[in-house]
């Protein structure tokens, strides 16, 4: 948490998932003024005391806003919240629909879902839904998205495709501001059940630091003849390269998520070479994961990608533009 700030706050941005919930404070040009992360996701929210009068009749919800934000809003009681995330899903404080792509970003921020609530009411962003084909789904991921597009070094690219790598990777075709494909690898769900669940990781140890020449290898493996075979038949190839001494246990988680990110880059170089275009890529996530991305990008042939810093408040800020709850400053993107 950091300490506060003697300036002038426009917007209160909350991004709520489902572990936890990060708060941002920023000012009238979308700058952030202080950050808050904490434990309260909305599977995991904080209860009432039980000899707390005060706090008896608020909801896990309302604790958890309060202290995300509850002190800034005293200070400054007029200022308008808004987020994204889980917190819109059907299990959060109140539901968003869905909006269906394709769909126009700017679209978004007109249709916020309001919690009408005593004191400052919360404004939630609505995730996405892809009906046609397999049907897919998107909460949060929409915000970064728009941030991304809305940068100055994006905004107007008339065809770009933003990784969003994380438990369940999202990879986004946008083209002028318009959402309109999306594709989703659950590439890190698969990879810590992989590792926690299954007898691959009874001969994995931990290591001081990534052997990036073992994740290297299972990149190659993966866009090899035998990684044709597919995902479901490489990954025992984690166990069998320890077993016959080829792969030490300190090398084997490195070994396994160069493997299934392989297959996940693999897919998508191909899904482009049917699509017979090179978009412009742009990833956007945790600094590390970026890195083996990058790497595995390069790997297929699809070249280094951007990267983009900020953007989940980038875009709470912008659609809270777009919604008409703070004014447009000079330096925003039109």
């Amino acid at each position: 948490m950091t300490t506060g700030s003697p300036a002038r706050a426009a917007l209160i941005a909350l991004d709520w998932g489902t572990s936890s919930l990060r708060a941002y404070r920023l000012d009238a040009d979308g700058r952030t003024l202080d950050t808050r992360h904490l434990p309260w996701g909305i599977m995991r929210l904080p209860q009432p005391l039980q000899d707390g009068a005060a706090t008896a009749a608020l909801s896990g919800f309302e604790l958890a806003f309060e202290q995300a934000c509850g002190d800034w809003l005293r200070a400054e009681p007029s200022l308008p919240v808004i987020a994204c995330g889980m917190v819109g899903s059907a299990q959060g404080w109140k539901e968003a629909a869905y909006l269906d792509v394709p769909v126009d970003l700017k679209r978004i921020g007109t249709l916020l879902t309001v919690v009408e609530r005593k004191g400052t009411p919360v404004h939630i962003v609505p995730g996405l839904i892809q009906r046609h084909g397999l049907p897919n789904v998107m909460r949060g991921e929409e915000t970064q998205v728009f941030g991304v597009l809305f940068d100055r070094a994006v905004a107007g690219a008339d065809s770009v495709l933003i990784g969003l790598p994380g438990t369940h990777s999202k990879w986004v075709n946008a083209r002028r501001g318009r959402v309109t494909h999306f594709d989703t690898f659950m590439t890190g769900e698969v990879y810590a059940a992989l590792r926690g669940h299954t007898i691959l990781g009874r001969t994995m140890a931990d290591a001081a630091s990534a052997d990036m020449a073992a994740f290297e290898r299972g990149l190659k493996v993966a866009g090899a003849p035998a990684g044709r075979a597919g995902v479901l038949s490489t990954i025992f190839s984690t166990r069998a390269l320890g077993l016959t001494g080829e792969l030490a246990p300190e090398s084997q988680a490195d070994y396994l998520s160069g493997l299934l990110i392989g297959h996940e880059v693999a897919s998508l170089a191909d899904m482009l070479r049917q699509q017979g275009e090179q978009p412009r890529i742009v990833l956007c996530g945790e600094p590390a994961l970026c890195q083996r991305y990058i790497q595995a990008l390069r790997h297929y042939g699809l070249g280094t990608p951007e990267q983009a810093q900020d953007a989940t408040e980038r875009g709470l800020w912008h659609l809270a533009v777009s919604a008409g709850l703070v004014a447009s400053p000079s330096t925003a993107i039109a």
